[in-house]
């Protein structure tokens, strides 16, 4: 028994098929979920520990994973976007729909995305949107209506932090100036560069910072406004409905989903089916969403879904605010200049 003891702790502590077999190693966004309850409540239920590790950008992930995290992890939570980049690279590996029943869950939209019909590679985990959160005090409403309370140096309220993260910060600039949120156009992606070098030097900017960070600086009162995800805001705002607030201003902004996707080399491919097969059942989908304020993807959890969140635009879109949204496409070879565009809005 003694002998038998030494192996597994062997195992365990370097890495063997005791520990992959006991654990689940998810790579996710901060604030994603309820990061006690839910991993206790999967442990509780199939006896597999899970461990979290987080990032704040897509391509944060996938640097990841091309540096050898694509056999570090079980689970990852990428943008539509980027998913081109992750099945053409081999980095995500087919899913076993046979031990996906629950799959029967989504809704059709998120059944048949471009980059991955079928749902090949990827189950939709959330949805949701891109846009303004300002405090009440310091920033009207009307004024917020328009990202030119960013953009536009007499209009700035004061601090404000535009969002790190190159797509959706690009696309608004875009929007802003009448473009295609997705444009590859080099004159018009040197004109949304200029605008954001712009922003960035003047008195009030605080910088480029992920959505979560901006949220909490809005909420602590060291910023005035910031460019966050409507889930993070949404939090917050329904703690706080008199000194916050949260708009897609007119001009436009970024609809978005992310997806569950299996690492293509995952030391626990068996748990991470699993793990997705569970959050689309309707309580635990449901459960997500209730504490993330993200929309669910899943149709059966929209029963068990808070009902003063199912209308609330700043979550479900109405369709005048659908109209003015636009999906982030995925842009080929094109994605080289657009991140030239960005290094040199970032570096200026």
């Amino acid at each position: 028994m003694r002998k038998c003891s030494l192996l597994v702790l062997v195992l365990v502590l370097f890495g063997g098929m005791a520990a992959s077999a006991e654990e689940l190693r998810v790579y996710t966004w901060s604030e994603y979920m309820d990061e006690e309850k839910m991993p206790a409540d999967f442990e509780e239920k199939f006896g597999i520990k899970v461990r979290l590790d987080i990032y704040e950008n897509n391509e944060e992930m996938v640097a990841k994973l091309q540096a050898g995290g694509a056999s570090q992890y079980d689970i990852i939570v990428p943008s539509d976007y980027i998913m081109p980049v992750l099945i053409n690279q081999r980095l995500v590996q087919p899913l076993d729909h046979a031990k996906l029943p629950n799959l029967k869950n989504l809704k059709p939209l998120f059944r048949e995305a471009s980059y991955d019909p079928g749902n090949k590679y990827s189950v939709a985990y959330q949805w949701g949107t891109v846009g303004l959160m300002y405090r009440k005090d310091k920033v009207s409403d009307a004024a917020a209506q328009s990202w030119s309370v960013l953009f536009d140096a007499k209009k700035q309220p004061g601090a404000f932090w535009l969002i790190d993260s190159v797509r959706e910060m690009m696309g608004i600039a875009l929007v802003y100036q009448g473009k295609d949120f997705n444009s590859t156009k080099p004159a018009d992606l040197k004109a949304a560069a200029d605008l954001l070098v712009a922003a960035k030097r003047s008195k009030n900017c605080m910088g480029f910072k992920p959505g979560v960070g901006g949220k909490n600086d809005v909420v602590a009162g060291t910023a005035v406004a910031a460019i966050v995800y409507n889930g993070d805001a949404i939090q917050s705002v329904t703690e706080e409905p008199d000194k916050l607030g949260f708009i897609i201003p007119s001009e436009g902004s970024e609809i978005w989903y992310d997806s569950m996707c299996i690492p293509s080399k995952a030391p626990n491919p068996d748990a991470a089916h699993k793990w997705i097969n569970w959050l689309l059942e309707p309580e635990v989908g449901a459960e997500l969403s209730n504490y993330n304020q993200y929309a669910t993807p899943n149709a059966a959890a929209e029963a068990f879904i808070t009902p003063e969140d199912l209308e609330n635009p700043g979550i479900y879109p109405t369709p005048a605010i659908m109209k003015k949204l636009h999906f982030t496409k995925d842009l080929g070879k094109d994605n080289r200049i657009m991140d030239e565009a960005w290094t040199r809005a970032k570096s200026h």
